[in-house]
């Protein structure tokens, strides 16, 4: 009997429990996910708790939903991987063993790598909204707050769904119109980047959406501290931007326990092959997700593609073949730009997001780097698509390689 370990039962790792379950003899494989957490959090409805849309109870169900019979369930911290020795170490002293290892240990906000950023007016005047807490804190402080400087900054690349700011401060734009006060709010976004967004033409496109909106973007801005009494954040090049509240994307780092591991690199992110999926240094260890340091974005639809490639060449390696699938990259993310709107990008490692209708060549419905009432529908069905058909590994009717039909060089 082989044994295959995941370790990581977010999208991910849930995902590829599920595939890997419905692919393998339950004769000859034993397959174990190990979790420290029991709840399961849809990550991009955070988003929503600030402006009242979504609460707690659209966001979050137990991981147990979501496991497949026959996957042996662990809730344990983790304490570190003996690649040599293909261990895994958990907190309580448990050893467990495995012939292949699958690591879906994702990302996470680390707040304290910003000097003064977890400080006094933490989830008080300061917030995130990456995690249940300071999305919950900051829905409560938007509903008496009159106005003033709202600055969002983006602390360090990479961090989890790149669009996410983008759409913090389109909705920011509607939900403050909406309540009468728009005029009495200055929305500022602070980003690391030479523009809105990584890739040329998505960066004109949102960039103007920005100018549109009436919403300032202070580009190059690498955040060097935040200032709590004087409410001000400053960059290392001593530019400094005041607030009256300030939204912060953390920097994000991979699991603490990739760092004891020795696997990481200077952010946690484990070093994997990025058309493979396989580790660089153990070949009988795979990454899926955002415990990878691959260039492409950390978003769930990342994990999507990836699974359906990764499926296939674990297959390989069990059974030892060549590899026959090849990652591309694939990314495609719903950006939500306010009054029940919204536009979408589809793009790979090299190719950018190009116009044209998705994923039904001149059909769509959906329109790519177009502002339409559909695209927002199909941000709002994904929820219900991503409990019900994404974590339990079930198809869609998108190809994992990026498709070039429909969209307009």
């Amino acid at each position: 009997m082989k044994n295959l370990l995941i370790l990581g039962a977010g999208t991910a790792g849930t995902m590829m429990a599920n595939k890997m379950r419905k692919t393998l003899s339950r004769e000859e494989w034993n397959i174990t996910i190990v979790d420290q957490f029991k709840t399961h959090y849809y990550q991009p409805g955070f988003l929503f708790i600030p402006f009242g849309i979504y609460t707690r109870k659209d966001v979050v169900k137990p991981k147990n939903d979501f496991f497949p019979i026959g996957v042996n369930v662990i809730y344990s911290k983790i304490e570190k991987i003996e690649p040599e020795k293909n261990h895994v170490l958990l907190e309580d002293g448990v050893v467990l063993s495995y012939d292949y290892l699958l690591i879906a240990t994702g990302t996470r906000t680390a707040p304290e790598e910003t000097p003064g950023l977890k400080d006094k007016l933490w989830h008080k005047e300061i917030f995130d909204f990456y995690t249940i807490e300071g999305a919950e804190a900051l829905a409560n402080f938007f509903k008496t707050w009159q106005g003033g400087e709202l600055v969002l900054d983006i602390a360090e690349l990479p961090y989890k769904c790149p669009v996410a700011p983008l759409e913090f401060v389109f909705f920011a734009d509607a939900f403050f119109t909406e309540r009468g006060i728009r005029d009495k709010v200055k929305i500022t976004y602070v980003t690391p980047l030479s523009g809105a967004f990584t890739k040329p033409r998505a960066t004109k496109m949102l960039g103007e959406l920005l100018k549109t909106k009436n919403i300032n973007i202070i580009p190059d801005f690498s955040i060097a501290e935040v200032k709590n009494d004087e409410k001000k954040i400053v960059d290392f090049s001593g530019r400094e931007v005041k607030f009256d509240c300030l939204i912060s994307i953390p920097t994000n780092l991979g699991s603490e326990m990739i760092e004891r591991s020795g696997m990481g690199d200077d952010m946690n992110f484990v070093p994997t092959d990025k058309n493979t999926l396989q580790s660089r240094d153990y070949k009988n260890i795979f990454v899926i997700g955002d415990a990878a340091n691959l260039p492409t974005s950390k978003a769930g639809s990342v994990a999507h593609f990836a699974s359906e490639i990764l499926e296939e060449n674990m297959l390989c390696a069990f059974e030892g073949r060549p590899y026959t699938a090849s990652f591309d990259g694939h990314a495609n993310c719903y950006i939500e730009t306010g009054y029940g709107k919204g536009t979408l990008i589809d793009f790979n490692y090299d190719t950018e997001p190009l116009p044209g209708s998705f994923p039904f060549p001149g059909v769509g419905p959906f329109g790519l780097l177009k502002v339409t009432r559909t695209n927002h529908y199909g941000k709002l069905l994904f929820r219900w698509i991503y409990w019900h058909i994404l974590l339990k590994g079930k198809e869609m009717p998108i190809d994992s390689e990026m498709q070039m039909a429909g969209k307009k060089l």
